[in-house]
């Protein structure tokens, strides 16, 4: 993040806007009905700015000085001189005031971002500086899916705000009774004209809400397998909706900061001998937590219900009588593959396909492989990295060809993904050469021949 996005209160608040053309015309209209003390000074100042301004002394028509900045919050220099612009950006910092030179990222300390204006309700979109016709576009395609009664909707929610604190003493409770007078029919009223109408049912949603005790419920997540383009929009309305998440440690980044700001958030991720905490314990906290009338959300990487564990905790969930939801996600089998561009299934090279996971309950990996060699198959082998040499020998003891294509991908749909290929004889030795970090998965069959064929993403460059 290279620019803090933040909203400043001008009002009765001396700014000083250096430049008299059209782009300085644009940026004092902006800080007018930002109800900024305006002063404009440029060798040349446009009509329309000097209209604008009304006020003759508000226009300084002569050269920048120094002094201008005496008494000044803010400033902008929107000159073509680049002399001036820059003079006007080393006197501001170092007397550390927030100043904008348009279109010049390297000397502001505080941007302009593109705004959508539904006051008091305020959206802003930032590339930056770096490309401000997509901010604009972006800015755009907001304005038509934010209808322009939205500000009537937040100033009912204002006048209302110590109202519903004073009656509703617990945060959850609060935060629910919002989501549903913004997502039913109060907002609806307000949006349609019908003002008086949606005050009287405000009231009346408050009187029911203090004396209604609030059910938790547990959402068990599938995060997919890395690229959070892959979640679903069911999974992501859950995750903004959670008030605490427990998530384990195949959820990337990316995807835990779409979940909701103010939600806590506990690690609960296990790796091969390190459980930061035992499965039986998630299970009992899943329960705790929505028996305190919490919205839980358990975020888990791939697919909940494939090698995801996700029946273990929603069959204690059921015997608590907690209520639960579960979203599939994208299972890191088909995720990678495509990523990979190995299909699991091809007419002319697989007709079936397994999933098998290649670390098991006691450290071992005692598999069925008879079943593992048959023809025409796919095996995928999840969490395999460190039994690799094991899974090739043993494919190889049972029947399997040393010639046999494998692949084993790396951090698989993400910006880091790489796709390591060899046979079963020889992809051990290769990956042991390279620092091949988890999570990754193993595909074998005839069906990696395609990947050099089909491949479509770069490794590396997400």
């Amino acid at each position: 993040m290279d620019f803090l996005p933040v909203f400043l209160r001008l009002q009765q608040q001396r700014v000083l806007l250096v430049g008299g053309g059209q782009v300085a015309l644009r940026k004092a209209r902006l800080l007018l009905r930002a109800q900024a003390e305006l002063t404009v000074v440029a060798t040349t100042i446009c009509a329309e700015l000097q209209t604008l301004l009304k006020s003759p002394h508000l226009c300084q028509v002569r050269s920048f000085q120094d002094s201008d900045l005496d008494g000044v919050v803010l400033v902008v220099a929107a000159t073509d001189d680049q002399l001036v612009n820059r003079r006007v950006s080393a006197l501001a910092h170092a007397r550390k005031l927030p100043v904008n030179v348009v279109d010049q990222p390297a000397l502001c300390s505080f941007i302009f971002p593109s705004i959508v204006d539904r006051s008091p309700l305020l959206v802003a979109v930032s590339s930056g500086g770096s490309a401000p016709v997509l901010s604009r576009l972006l800015r755009a395609r907001l304005e038509t899916l934010i209808p322009s009664a939205y500000g009537t909707l937040v100033q009912l929610l204002g006048r209302h705000r110590d109202l519903v604190k004073s009656k509703l003493l617990n945060t959850q409770m609060r935060m629910r009774f919002w989501e549903g007078i913004i997502n039913g029919p109060v907002a609806e009223l307000v949006l349609s004209g019908q003002k008086e109408k949606a005050e009287l049912l405000f009231q009346a949603t408050l009187n029911q809400n203090r004396f209604k005790q609030e059910q938790g419920e547990v959402y068990l997540v599938g995060a997919g397998p890395g690229d959070p383009d892959l979640l679903t929009f069911r999974a992501l309305r859950l995750m903004q909706q959670a008030d605490v998440v427990l998530f384990d440690r195949l959820v990337s980044p990316e995807i835990l900061a779409l979940v909701r700001q103010d939600a806590e958030r506990i690690h609960v991720g296990k790796q091969r001998s390190d459980h930061t905490m035992p499965q039986e314990e998630i299970s009992r906290l899943l329960v705790k937590l929505a028996s305190q009338g919490k919205r839980v959300l358990r975020l888990k990487g791939g697919d909940p219900f494939i090698f995801g564990r996700g029946g273990e905790e929603i069959s204690r969930l059921a015997e608590a009588r907690i209520p639960f939801q579960i979203v599939p996600g994208i299972t890191a089998a088909s995720g990678c593959a495509a990523y990979a561009g190995i299909p699991l299934t091809h007419r002319d090279h697989a007709h079936s396909v397994r999933f098998v996971t290649g670390h098991l309950k006691d450290d071992s990996c005692n598999l069925d492989w008879p079943q593992l060699v048959q023809p025409g198959q796919t095996v995928v082998f999840y969490m395999g990295l460190v039994s690799l040499p094991q899974i090739c020998e043993q494919l190889m003891a049972h029947g399997a060809s040393a010639n046999t294509p494998i692949a084993l991908v790396e951090q698989g749909t993400t910006p880091n993904q790489r796709v390591h290929t060899g046979t079963l004889s020889t992809l051990p030795a290769l990956v042991s050469s390279k620092n091949v970090q988890p999570p990754t998965l193993i595909i074998v069959g005839d069906v990696v021949k395609l990947h050099e064929q089909l491949r479509w993403r770069e490794e590396g460059q997400g």
